[in-house]
């Protein structure tokens, strides 16, 4: 009510005169403000974006090494990889992090240089005077939008209403052209003022490459204070904060699986979705019977695959009313009015556990309630039938299918034995593996990334039972493996390790898939030859 809608081209209200403002819907801030209102509730402690405390060592330690998952901006394979080299101290050294891994900075030459010149391993210089007090702050490297506007008035000769005109241009040079004639009239002017040609060449491919999404200094520090406060909400609340993320999903680079894993894999309890126990959303459930500030967290019958929400919430307000008691599937069934899909759904997920009944009993008293389209008003069928019992392997699959994620054991720890004979090690013990190293690994592929100025190289994010490592793909190798590497979920790898100060990656040449796995987890050696 009351709102206009007009579908005008950005570039159409330019010579209106109007004002632009982009707003963005960051799926972050809703798990920030889900957090939040978590925090609130369980721990009594009211935050704000602006309330977060500034400047938390203990943040930037666990930055530092490259621990992101989930958390804005920095959770991508190259973020992870360049927090380790950077090691943020304070809050515009995440400025400076987030701007980095664009594609201006990237394509410019921008990002080696400044690492090393932040590490002390080249001297800090400019190629002119008038450009210190431009680039200081980022150790002469020109990093932001407006550092090349104010480079261009100090050293090319350029007025203010010149520099603007290069600002536009700088982002939409693709789209209408018109940025060489402003790129070699301030070439032009740098070498007049004594600045070397190949400086101004490293200036022009940079501003070339802001049409890439290059950040203005002050997008990077609104962005920042994202970073910083969903990187803080992580470091203090993993279990709200893992909550809040797979509440909010689909957003970021990672599934509730890997979430959850994370949040395991720094300490928090997590439970399975339960009958008598979840609610719609994930939630945090206290630690012991006395209230205390340690929870775990209980996975929401959102998480159920084929389950309708209103048969979801049918469920809980029955449970409310029978004081969260049940005795059998048809009291269940007969009083939430659930159709066949859902209560199916709930049996494979296992969410019936609570009243004695594995997903397969559970799956066998369903079938029998129906009588074609309607429910029977007969009691559960007898619970006496002999069903042979699901390996560990099958329950961890049926997890996956039910539910896209397992507590159970993780795929790789069932088959940690048989990989030990084939040589393959864990991603743990990467850590203790001298640079070079030939490897083999198992693991799950968790995200695929192949960006447009990777000139063709894949990057992966796997994980196993122990952690979570990088994994760069040649085009070449990428091309001559293509269906394994695309379609495989678990795949086995083998290439050299790779170490950049604290940043680990595997440059992998071979892949395959596991071909024979038996119920159990087991596979042959000879799968991996």
């Amino acid at each position: 009510a009351d709102r206009s809608v007009i579908q005008w081209d950005k570039d159409d209200i330019d010579p209106l005169g109007f004002v632009k403002i982009d707003l963005l819907s960051l799926g972050i801030l809703t798990a920030i403000r889900r957090c939040f209102e978590l925090i609130s509730t369980h721990y009594g402690r009211d935050l704000s974006l602006a309330t977060v405390p500034a400047e938390d060592p203990a943040v930037y330690k666990m930055l530092s090494s490259g621990d992101s998952v989930g958390v804005f901006q920095v959770e991508s394979r190259a973020q992870m990889s360049m927090l380790p080299r950077m090691r943020p101290k304070c809050f515009y050294d995440l400025v400076i992090e987030i701007s980095l891994v664009r594609p201006g900075p990237i394509q410019g030459g921008m990002v080696h240089p400044y690492l090393a010149r932040r590490n002390g391993e080249e001297p800090i210089t400019y190629a002119h005077p008038l450009l210190k007090p431009i680039l200081e702050r980022t150790l002469g490297i020109p990093i932001f939008q407006e550092q090349v506007m104010e480079m261009a008035m100090a050293v090319g000769g350029f007025g203010a209403g010149e520099a603007d005109q290069l600002r536009r241009a700088m982002g939409a040079w693709r789209k209408r052209g018109g940025l060489e004639p402003i790129l070699a009239k301030l070439h032009s002017g740098m070498r007049e003022r004594g600045i070397s040609a190949q400086y101004a060449e490293q200036i022009k491919n940079q501003i070339m490459g802001f049409g890439d999404y290059g950040f203005p200094e002050s997008h990077a520090s609104s962005f920042a204070l994202i970073v910083y406060v969903s990187a803080w909400l992580k470091c203090h609340y993993p279990a709200a904060f893992a909550v809040a993320l797979i509440n909010s999903q689909p957003m970021g680079f990672y599934s509730p699986s890997t979430l959850v894993s994370d949040a395991k894999r720094h300490g928090v309890e997590v439970r399975p979705a339960s009958i008598t126990e979840s609610e719609w959303d994930c939630t945090l459930e206290v630690i012991g019977e006395e209230q205390c500030d340690k929870y775990a967290i209980r996975i929401g019958l959102n998480q159920v695959a084929g389950l309708k929400k209103e048969a979801a919430l049918s469920v809980v307000d029955l449970r409310n009313i029978n004081d969260n008691t049940f005795s059998s599937i048809a009291e269940i069934v007969h009083g939430a009015a659930l159709d066949k899909g859902s209560s199916r759904a709930l049996a494979r997920a296992d969410a019936f556990a609570p009243l004695g009944l594995n997903r397969r009993e559970a799956l066998w008293q369903i079938e029998g309630l129906w009588k074609g389209p309607l429910i029977s008003a007969l009691p559960s069928p007898d619970r006496d039938i002999d069903l042979p019992k699901a390996s560990p392997w099958e329950q961890m699959s049926l997890d996956y299918g039910a539910l896209g994620l397992s507590l159970r054991a993780h795929p790789i720890a069932l088959m940690r034995e048989g990989l030990k004979r084939a040589g393959a090690v864990t991603i743990e013990s990467l850590s203790n593996t001298a640079p070079g190293t030939l490897v083999r690994l198992a693991v799950v592929v968790t995200h695929r990334q192949r960006p447009s100025t990777a000139s063709g190289v894949l990057f992966m994010g796997v994980e196993d039972e122990t952690g979570m490592t990088n994994v760069i793909v040649w085009p070449k190798v990428y091309e001559r493996q293509r269906k394994t590497i695309r379609d495989g979920n678990i795949l086995i790898i083998t290439g050299r390790l790779q170490r950049n100060a604290e940043a680990i990656s595997v440059v992998a040449f071979k892949f395959s898939k596991p071909k024979t796995i038996a119920n159990d987890g087991r596979f042959r050696s000879r799968d991996f030859r």
